[in-house]
């Protein structure tokens, strides 16, 4: 048992700040109490309890590349098979792979992530490399796998089907490059077994203008609508929406990951976060390409909130940004975590408080040195205290 005492603690799904102990008992949060103090002591005066961040969409493989392809377009420098990024993987060792998946492991954890959700590359031996590297990390780990014979419309649908379930038996769902490599029937075969298996199905979607127009010209259909046909559960970027899409997405109920700093790496425009706050749409964030960023979910957060602030010239509520990398990823990954609460995993970071809000000091001026302990299920990862 444990108590985190004298911390400045973001309580519940609207992060409500109070002055109050977390008694965790096993891997869950069994009480915040003004008094109550039991096991272990952990002091966390001038600290801000909050719930440890969610990065919910990430290429983790990428590691090897980072910085490499700035400047081409975005089709050069990602799209598969031949892509930059896909060359200086297939030249790459394993072992290489492996040792720098497990920096960033590290790095994800020193920076107050506790989950990712990883779109890998590769096929079965993706996955696998994956395993390896995060055999001895204490994070967690959310594997949506793809498979090469996907992009071949002409193999057989009896063979596709064989591969889907055999992918899932390995991870926790597939995670498709886009409508570019897939046709519509595939998409609707893998996500009817990922529904049946009870796995996650995911897509990237009108991250850019281009895509949109090629896919109306080519089908009538945007990219979301051809997604949400599908059934696909999570939406990544969603930068460039048209005609009705954003309201489709709020009126299923679909979850979206949009990813700030990838899109303004790669040119590509601001995601329409106000928009989709306004319709009520479950948004989360993820740092995407590893070539482009560091794993930091407090950079992607301080760039969404203030891009988002410029580019609609209004106020947007920091909450709702902290929200993203939080609770609403916990809601769309049927997580339980994401807040501090009575029975809810303990998931914590403790970050020095900097300022007068915060919110707004996490966000703002959050850096690796002054997280100063973060509990992944009750245990204690790291602590910078004695």
């Amino acid at each position: 048992m444990i108590t985190i005492k004298n911390a400045h603690v973001l309580y519940g799904e609207n992060m409500d700040l109070c002055k109050a102990n977390i008694i965790i008992e096993e891997n869950e949060i069994i009480e915040v109490s003004e008094k109550l103090l039991k096991g272990k002591i952990i002091d966390g005066k001038g600290c801000i309890a909050a719930p440890s961040l969610i990065n919910s969409h990430v290429h983790i493989g990428d590691s090897v590349a980072k910085d490499m392809g700035d400047g081409y377009s975005i089709d050069k420098i990602v799209k598969p098979p031949n892509g930059i990024k896909h060359q200086i993987l297939a030249k790459t060792s394993s072992q290489d792979i492996i040792e720098a998946i497990q920096c960033t492991l590290d790095l994800m954890l020193q920076t107050g992530t506790s989950t990712f959700v990883d779109f890998r590359e590769g096929g079965f031996e993706g996955i696998d490399l994956l395993k390896k590297a995060g055999i001895n990390s204490s994070i967690t780990k959310i594997i949506l796998g793809r498979h090469e014979s996907f992009y071949n419309s002409n193999n057989s649908r009896s063979e596709l089907k064989k591969t889907v379930e055999m992918i899932l038996k390995s991870c926790d769902g597939i995670g498709l490059s886009g409508f570019g490599e897939v046709d519509d029937e595939i998409t609707t075969i893998i996500t009817d077994i990922c529904r049946k298996n009870s796995k996650l199905s995911s897509i990237h979607v009108a991250e850019y203008e281009e895509l949109q127009i090629s896919s109306l010209k080519l089908t009538g259909k945007t990219e979301v609508e051809r997604a949400l046909k599908a059934g696909f559960d999570l939406l990544i970027h969603v930068t460039f929406p048209l005609n009705d899409d954003l309201k489709l997405i709020s009126e299923t109920g679909t979850s979206v990951v949009s990813c700030p700093r990838s899109n303004g790496s790669l040119c590509v425009g601001i995601p329409p976060l106000k928009e989709m706050l306004d319709l009520g749409i479950n948004i989360c964030l993820g740092t995407d390409n590893l070539m482009f960023n560091s794993p930091n979910m407090f950079s992607e957060m301080e760039f969404a909130l203030k891009v988002t602030r410029a580019y609609y010239k209004e106020y947007i509520s920091p909450v709702e940004i902290f929200k993203m990398a939080t609770v609403n990823p916990a809601k769309a990954l049927q997580l339980n975590s994401g807040m501090i609460k009575e029975g809810k995993l303990a998931d914590i970071m403790l970050v020095n408080g900097l300022s007068g809000d915060p919110i707004l000091s996490l966000i703002n001026r959050t850096q690796t040195q002054k997280i100063n302990a973060l509990i992944k299920e009750g245990n204690i990862v790291f602590k910078r205290y004695k």
